[in-house]
């Protein structure tokens, strides 16, 4: 059985197992813990918002045993690790003391004094971590399904802990009945390829012909290295001429041996040709002819002269004696011919020569992209303005490439062209067959209100009769305002230390959803006493699932603490942030019993920077993208190849939605989109080291990673520039020199965005108990923190004096369970303060 104590400021809660028909178990269970673990009182405490919640699992072999001592371990380490840390600070802030202060050290010792009562605080919680594991340790076994709830201590169970321990008991339920899915071989299987070379083999491309020779070695090289040698890598050959030459069609079928490719090659000679368009619809209708087997296929064509048929070339009717299309000897037409390899999932790259080919490859491009496929022209191409280029929006999506490129007279890029042309090939690969195991990531689609009318569809934020509905909410979201020294160590050791905090909210919604997905509703919102925007998204399942909810909760609040440390290392030019996203069941007849999460809206541009399956946003110059590519690198860097974040997308650095792949097989395994060390492979297949990774002095990459002596960087700076907003439905990431503040309120810190309405929601409030009197308090700073507004005044709620103090403690404030005297209310309305550090 595993024994778990929950404590926070009013309660310690033990977890014992029902009396079994196999015997009698109903020992006291706490005279056998150690005597660190019997001292814990009910003053010892523990934020019931950030505390580790109490654990309840499941029967346990011996293998799961060593688990819990290895656990135990990993809390005794982090707790003598904290200690140093503290220690430092108060040497620090005694020494001024000794030499005298100056205005210049008062300053510095202010925020020393800040920085070391977040260090003492994290050691009294990885103490008391410490004294659980202990516990748990020394505890028998049992099964959670036989666990009943005690409270030992005879102490009343909160609201919010019987919340807290739902919660828990359903992601266990959920993570036991999940189907573990193996990614072994993921990898080879999107990235062996079959790619197949088309090629115009008349009189005037000898030397193309030889550079091929010189170079397939090569290539085939380069796109396995690209691939970690992981991959199989086929080849195929079709080399056309013209009608009247003889043959006119050679043809090698796919084969692994590069040598038989090449004695293929030295058998091509470079002869023929009538009149300038060639037989290019013989040789894509063989090249689709070929035996097809791997996923990612490609077909690299390089040629000098367009097909027959006047609406594929500018030419004019002169120069090509099959001028009307179809008309060729085996009656074929181009578009039809394209549609095919489009059917067959075929990706296709026109390596050109000359401006001859511009019509044939706009041909190309027009068909792929009526299929939606990523099409671009080479920017000398004449028809280059006609197409719409759909690179940088949709590469991720999995559509297949149609791309023309330049090979020039030197053939220097011809390896390179094709070793690029089969990765971006792989990525699209990866996305769209990984697809159907992944969250839905599609951009969702907008709809009308009212098909029938044309009218304003745009939101009305200002006018709360505008949204029909109003849902009376409880749930959580991830505990991202308080961290310290040590909070993303503790949260890649153990998810028990990516917190819940329990919200209570009232939101206004619009009934029509804005858009939607394949499996996703979205819908304006707003809450009650806030003027921040908000979407609330539903499932179009019939039932939600809360614990992948949850689990998609702790993933981001993982990455907003990746995002703290990454921000402070590189300043205010690169940020990069992540929203906070709450789940909800209602509780009232409007709301329903179904689970909705709700996010901030985020107005612009959506942008994928990066998936979970190697795809890589394509503009250099974009700072937020390389801010990205170089944010997945370092998440890796940081956490010692446990944990990769990728599938980075939004709206400048303002990111959502994003995939986390652990070395750790029960790591986040609600995720199908959680591919393990597959995923890093992808990553490290397609990521190119930028000069922000170079800053980070990042030491992991692509060799390293294959050659599996990977390297890291050893020392991280200590951290306390960056902080979260203290809104617990905004969370965004501060510089603390930004941030604002109230004396009266230490330990929060506030956005812009959030500062003002502090003071603009103060109302007054009519107290529950007579006689008639009424008293000041902040709507909005009540629905930051996830709490109802009280409906008592301070004096009157006397029995809760000690936790509802006039001058709250951080400590206080990471309970969750309470607010502000409003003394503090009444003088920030009068006194109008500023607040700024």
């Amino acid at each position: 059985m595993d024994l778990k104590v929950q404590d926070s400021r009013l309660s310690a809660t033990v977890y014992r197992p029902r009396p079994s028909s196999h015997g009698d178990r109903s020992s006291n269970t706490l005279s056998r813990l150690p005597p660190s673990t019997n001292s814990i009182s009910a003053s010892s405490s523990l934020p019931v918002s950030s505390a580790s919640p109490a654990l309840i699992s499941k029967a346990k072999t011996s293998s799961s045993h060593k688990k819990k001592g290895s656990t135990l371990n990993v809390a005794r380490k982090s707790f003598h690790s904290a200690i140093p840390e503290s220690e430092s600070l108060r040497s620090q802030i005694d020494a001024p003391k000794s030499s005298g202060y100056t205005n210049s050290s008062a300053t510095t010792t202010t925020r020393t004094r800040e920085r070391l009562r977040d260090a003492e605080e994290e050691l009294e919680r990885l103490r008391h971590r410490l004294e659980l594991q202990r516990a748990v340790v020394s505890a028998p076994r049992d099964d959670a399904e036989n666990l009943q709830y005690e409270n030992h201590l005879a102490i009343p169970v909160t609201d919010i802990e019987k919340r807290i321990r739902d919660l828990k008991l359903t992601e266990l339920k959920a993570k036991r009945g999940a189907r573990r899915r193996s990614n072994v071989g993921l990898f080879n299987s999107i990235c062996s390829t079959d790619l197949l070379f088309l090629l115009d083999t008349t009189g005037s491309m000898g030397s193309y012909i030889d550079a091929a020779k010189q170079q397939i070695r090569s290539i085939v090289s380069d796109i396995k290295v690209a691939f970690f040698n992981e991959a199989d890598v086929r080849i195929a050959v079709v080399g056309y001429k013209d009608h009247g030459d003889s043959p006119n069609i050679q043809f090698l079928d796919f084969t692994s041996s590069v040598d038989h490719v090449l004695a293929f090659l030295n058998i091509l000679q470079a002869v023929g040709g009538n009149d300038a368009p060639e037989d290019v619809l013989g040789g894509v209708q063989k090249a689709l002819g070929a035996t097809w087997k791997y996923k990612t296929r490609c077909i690299v064509h390089i040629a000098d002269a367009p097909p027959h048929g006047r609406i594929y070339h500018d030419l004019g009717d002169s120069g090509d004696r099959y001028s009307n299309p179809g008309s060729e000897p085996h009656s074929l037409k181009l578009e039809p011919l394209i549609e095919q390899m489009i059917q067959s999932q075929i990706n296709y790259t026109l390596l050109r020569i000359n401006n001859t080919t511009d019509r044939m490859a706009y041909t190309f491009s027009q068909v792929y992209a009526a299929a939606s496929a990523d099409c671009s022209l080479h920017p000398t191409n004449r028809y280059y303005s006609s197409v719409t280029k759909s690179r940088s929006k949709h590469s991720a999506t999995g559509k297949l490439l149609m791309h023309e490129a330049s090979l020039g007279i030197t053939f220097d890029e011809l390896r390179n062209l094709v070793v690029r042309t089969v990765t971006s090939s792989a990525s699209g690969t990866a996305a769209r067959h990984l697809s159907r195991a992944s969250k839905p990531t599609s951009p969702l689609t907008i709809i009308k209100e009212d098909e029938n009318q044309e009218k304003d569809n745009s939101p009305q934020w200002d006018a709360l009769s505008w949204f029909q509905e109003t849902l009376v909410l409880n749930g959580f979201c991830p505990d991202v305002t308080v961290h310290g020294a040590h909070t993303l160590d503790n949260m890649m050791a153990d998810d028990d230390y990516i917190t819940m905090s329990v919200l209570d909210l009232t939101v206004h919604k619009r009934r029509q959803p804005f858009a939607q997905g394949g499996l996703r509703l979205a819908s304006y919102a707003r809450t009650a006493a806030s003027t921040n925007r908000y979407v609330v998204k539903s499932s179009r399942r019939d039932r939600s699932q809360l614990a992948e909810l949850v689990e998609g909760m702790r993933c981001q609040a993982l990455c907003k603490l990746f995002a703290l440390e990454f921000n402070a290392l590189l300043g205010n030019e690169n940020l990069i942030d992540f929203i906070v996203t709450a789940c909800f069941k209602g509780i009232s007849e409007d709301s329903g019993d179904t689970c909705i999460s709700l996010e901030p809206f985020i107005e612009g541009e959506y942008v994928k920077y990066n998936n979970n399956a190697g795809y890589v946003h394509g503009d250099a110059t974009n700072k937020f993208n390389k801010a990205a590519q170089a944010f997945s690198h370092f998440t890796f860097e940081r956490s010692r190849g446990r944990f990769l974040v990728c599938d980075l997308q939004g709206v400048g650095g303002l990111l959502t939605d994003p995939v986390v792949h652990t070395s750790d097989p029960d790591r986040f395994i609600l995720s199908p989109t959680n591919f393990g060390e597959e995923g890093f492979k992808f990553f490290f297949a397609s990521h190119k080291c930028n000069n922000l990774c170079q800053k980070l002095e990042l030491k992991s990459n692509a060799t390293t990673f294959a050659s599996a002596t990977c390297a890291f960087k050893e020392n991280w700076p200590s951290l306390a520039d960056t902080v979260c907003c203290s809104n617990k439905l905004c969370g965004k990431i501060l510089h603390r020199a930004t941030g604002k503040r109230l004396e009266k309120l230490p330990g929060y810190t506030w956005c812009d965005a959030c500062w003002p309405q502090l003071e603009s929601s103060v109302v007054n409030l009519r107290c529950a108990v007579a006689p008639y009197h009424v008293f000041p308090m902040s709507r909005f700073f009540c629905e930051s923190q996830g709490q109802n507004i009280p409906r008592k005044c301070f004096e009157h709620r006397g029995e809760v004096r000690t936790r509802d103090s006039p001058v709250i403690s951080a400590k206080t404030r990471r309970d969750g369970i309470t607010v502000a005297d409003e003394r503090l209310w009444g003088s920030l309305r009068s006194a109008n303060t500023t607040g700024r550090d």
